[in-house]
Formats: structure tokens, C-alpha cells, sequence
């Protein structure tokens, strides 16, 4: 059956002309004229794979600690538990790919566990995720994955047919981040080819989800880093509501255990499915005003309306984590904490929800591809793009 695959991935190679494999073309060589130099030829490929490396190295330099500590560093820690949840395939996912002609090479940003790698086994996948554990757990099931950043794709331009990202902007907690995300994405697919994106819709079908999550106040991005931000002032470090090390949990009060009986809309079709969502109550972190004209609760009302950053709780239950390992570590730094009621060590994890219509602006400043179609399912927004073609003369 496998021999099968490669033979028709292979026949579909050479009636297309596609790269069978490798990341970049094959080197060009180009005669110059050095001065105090006996080197008569320069790499140019090798030169650009240094400046590429480079660029990336700096990529990284520049992400966000919140990103670092609220999405890296969680998904590291709760990968095997993660995997477990993940595996019904989304239809609408399923059947862009499903889609897509024989060879077609497609590129999965943010991967996660892999489970739309080789969904269409007349295609070629390759996947990529920031996160080491969730590669190691695809690379186990033998799939072509690599560690790699969604806003540095370590991709020739035009090298596939398509490519998906699911589930992963609003991981990215700057719009400079984001659309340099879905640039990158347009940038590695050929002339003609789709890109599939999905993201959080802050307009939730079930609304009651939004006050289970914890909200970050408007300015939390921009106040993270830097010497002189107010999170270092001493108000903020001893106020348990700027506690951002470690977020106090809210007592579940006997009404909100009636949460249970809601029914839940699914693996595949709802941001959050794991009972601890469910059962989450978050409190409000309202920044503090000196001269505050507007009633408690009017604020609140206003920072719930406008809200679009949230941390989404992972419950990762006793047993399934380690006694020595990434869980000791981040309970004794404070990134999670012990919920013995529930049995579990909570991780808080970055969200940017999007609101309606953002994802659309944010793509339609990419300049060189058009969305195609656009559509929200079960708390989803997503866009199909496509990479403009090359000019027929």
C-alpha cells in the first residue's frame, strides 16, 4: 500500500516537474572578480541560506516573552497531553485538502501534532511547528516535520502547491507578527497555489466561554517588556489581579458546576472541549486609573465588549504529568500552578481572538494574493487565499 503511495506521489512528480525532494533549488555559481582574493566563484544560494538563517536566528531574538512563556514554553509541557485531544480531523480542513491535485506539496505551519499530515495521501506534506515535543511526537509517526517559526518559514519562495495554518495566529500576540505570518505563508507557495487559514473568532457560538477565560488588560502586550514598564512597578507586583506569574483561580461556585450539562460542540469544531474549559471561571484584570470617572461595573462591561486577549487555561491532570520535568520546573517559576480540587497543574495559555472581518484586513495587505473565500464555523473565522499567478505572455 505505502509502495503504492510513493510510486503515484513520484509518477505525479514527474508529470508536474515538482521538487522531489529538499528544501532549496540546487546551487547557482556565478563567476565574479575579487580583489585581494583567490576565490573566483561565490555561492550566491549559500550566501542567501546565510542571510535566511540569520533572519531567523533574529526572529526568534524578537518574539514576544509572552509568546515565549504563554505559548512556547506551555505546548513544550503539555505536548503528550495535547496530542491525546487532537485528533478528529476538522471537514472544512479536510476537504481543502482533500482537494488539492495529485503531488501537490503542502506545507503545514504550526502543525502541532500532525494529524492533517498526510490526510490526502496523493500529496506530499511537510510540517512545522515551534514546538520540539510536538515534532518529536509527529517525527515518531514518521511524518516530514521540523522545528520552525510561523513568521520565519525556513522555505524557498514558490516551493509548494499549498499550505495551512490552523489554529495558530492568534498565538501571535502583535498584528505585525500576524500578517508577517500569512506574508510568509503566500511567500512559500507557487503562483496560482491556496493557503488555508483559520483562527479563534472572539464572537464564540457559545458565549459563556468568554467568561471562563481570563482577560488581559487592552495595553498587556505592550506593557510586558521593558525596564520601565508599569508591570514592574510595585503597585502592579503586589496586586494579585497583575499577578501575571501566576493568575489566581477563581473558586467554581455551586451554580457555575451546572456548566457540566451544557452540551459541548466537539473535538474538531470548538476552540475548547476539555471539561477544565468548561468548568474555568476567569476574573477580570482591570488597570487601575488615578482618576476614574466610570463606575466599576460600566469599565467592566467596556473591557469585556472591546476584549480580544485572553489566557485560555490547559488542565493537565496529576497523572500525566511529570514529577521531574517540565511541570516541576514551571510550577517552581510560577508559569503554572496546582489545582488539587481538580487534580490538575493549570497552564495559562495566549490567546488574540479575532473579531470579524480583522483577518480579512490583515490578509488584504498582502499584496500579492486575493482571498478567495471566506467563512465562520463553529467559532471559527477562516480565508482561502491564493498566491497570484505569473503573467501569460
Amino acid at each position: 500500500m505505502i509502495l503504492d503511495v510513493l510510486r503515484s506521489i513520484r509518477t505525479c512528480y514527474r508529470r508536474r516537474n515538482l521538487p522531489s525532494c529538499g528544501f532549496y533549488s540546487t546551487s547557482k555559481m556565478r563567476e565574479v572578480k575579487v580583489k585581494a582574493s583567490s576565490r573566483e566563484f561565490i555561492n550566491e544560494e549559500e550566501e542567501e541560506e546565510e542571510n535566511e538563517i540569520s533572519s531567523s536566528l533574529s526572529s526568534v531574538k524578537s518574539t514576544p516573552e509572552i509568546e515565549k512563556k504563554y505559548v512556547h514554553r506551555v505546548y513544550d509541557a503539555i505536548a503528550p497531553h495535547f496530542s491525546s485531544t487532537r485528533f478528529a480531523k476538522w471537514p472544512k480542513v479536510a476537504a481543502f485538502l482533500e482537494s488539492l491535485p495529485c503531488g501537490s506539496v503542502i506545507l503545514d505551519a504550526g502543525c502541532g501534532n500532525g494529524k492533517y499530515l498526510g490526510l490526502n495521501p496523493s500529496c506530499f506534506f511537510i510540517g512545522c511547528d515551534i514546538s520540539h515535543p510536538l515534532i518529536k511526537i509527529c517525527s515518531d509517526k514518521g511524518q516530514e516535520v521540523l522545528v520552525a517559526d510561523a513568521v520565519n518559514l525556513p522555505y524557498r519562495e514558490e516551493f509548494g502547491d499549498a499550505a495551512i495554518s490552523i489554529a495558530v495566529l492568534h498565538h501571535l500576540s502583535t498584528e505585525n507578527r500576524r500578517k508577517k505570518a500569512i506574508e510568509e505563508l503566500v511567500r512559500v507557495v507557487k503562483p496560482g497555489g491556496f493557503v488555508l487559514i483559520t483562527v479563534w473568532a472572539v464572537e464564540q457560538e457559545d458565549t459563556s466561554l468568554l467568561n471562563k477565560w481570563t482577560p488581559l488588560s487592552p495595553k498587556y502586550v505592550e506593557e510586558w517588556v521593558g525596564p520601565g514598564s508599569p508591570m514592574n512597578s510595585p503597585r502592579v507586583r503586589n496586586n494579585p489581579f497583575f499577578s501575571l506569574e501566576s493568575i489566581p483561580e477563581t473558586e467554581v461556585s455551586t451554580k457555575e458546576h451546572k456548566v457540566e450539562n451544557i452540551p459541548c460542540f466537539g473535538l474538531e469544531s470548538i476552540p475548547e472541549s476539555e471539561e477544565s474549559t468548561r468548568e474555568q471561571k476567569a476574573e477580570s484584570i482591570i488597570p487601575e486609573s488615578k482618576e476614574s470617572t466610570i463606575p466599576v461595573e460600566g469599565t467592566l462591561e467596556t473591557l469585556k465588549k472591546n476584549q480580544q486577549e485572553y489566557f485560555v487555561p490547559w488542565h493537565l491532570p496529576y497523572h500525566r504529568a511529570e514529577v521531574s520535568g517540565a511541570s516541576a520546573s514551571a510550577l517552581a517559576s510560577g508559569l503554572a500552578k496546582k489545582d488539587d480540587r481538580k487534580g490538575a497543574v493549570v497552564y495559562n495559555r495566549y490567546y488574540h481572538v479575532f473579531s470579524e472581518g480583522e483577518l480579512e484586513r490583515l490578509a488584504s495587505g498582502v499584496g500579492n494574493a486575493m482571498i478567495v473565500d471566506r467563512f465562520y464555523d463553529k467559532s471559527n473565522w477562516c480565508i482561502v487565499l491564493q498566491k497570484a499567478a505569473l503573467n501569460q505572455d
